[in-house]
């Protein structure tokens, strides 16, 4: 019986070691260039934007509530945007008056549609929001939204949002 010698079986593992980094290197090239995963990427950043810019247009604080407005502004585009810069003015107004604090956070949300060719989505989201009154106690509510989103070069931005109704059984 012959026995090999160190050299061969340090040739051997080299030569296995480069076939499995060869291997493994073309599966995450193929995973990475895939356009499925990038599709994927993409609807999750579109539900991250709708949940974030849902919340940010259910949360004020009259105290802050500049502050909130321009935050309204930065989760919007078009005319959504328009129609935020266009009232500010005589929202807060009203916000200061009633001394409301009110807080959103997400309780649900699906991309419902994405065409990113046209740079377009829409997403559904369930909030609960908490309405607290100058007086009194808070009081929580559950809104189901549809979002329409449109992509901009600052990222995805609300451009509509609106309740959606609630049938009875």
């Amino acid at each position: 019986m012959r026995v090999r010698s160190p050299l061969f079986f340090a040739v051997v593992v080299t030569v296995l070691s480069v076939l499995a980094a060869a291997v493994s290197g073309t599966f995450w090239w193929l995973a990475a260039h895939d356009s499925d995963a990038r599709f994927s990427a993409t609807r999750d950043e579109v539900r991250q934007a709708a949940e974030q810019g849902a919340v940010n247009l259910n949360t004020l604080d009259y105290r802050t509530a500049e502050e909130g407005l321009r935050l309204w502004q930065e989760s919007t585009t078009g005319d959504l945007h328009d129609q935020l810069v266009s009232g500010a003015a005589g929202f807060l107004d009203q916000v200061r008056q009633a001394k409301t604090v009110t807080t959103a956070r997400v309780l649900e949300a699906a991309v419902t549609e994405l065409d990113e060719r046209a740079g377009r989505a829409s997403v559904i989201i369930a909030l609960d929001v908490t309405v607290t009154p100058a007086t009194g106690q808070p009081s929580n509510k559950r809104e189901r939204l549809a979002a329409q989103l449109t992509r901009t070069a600052d990222g995805w931005r609300l451009s509509a949002l609106g309740q959606v109704p609630v049938t009875g059984s």
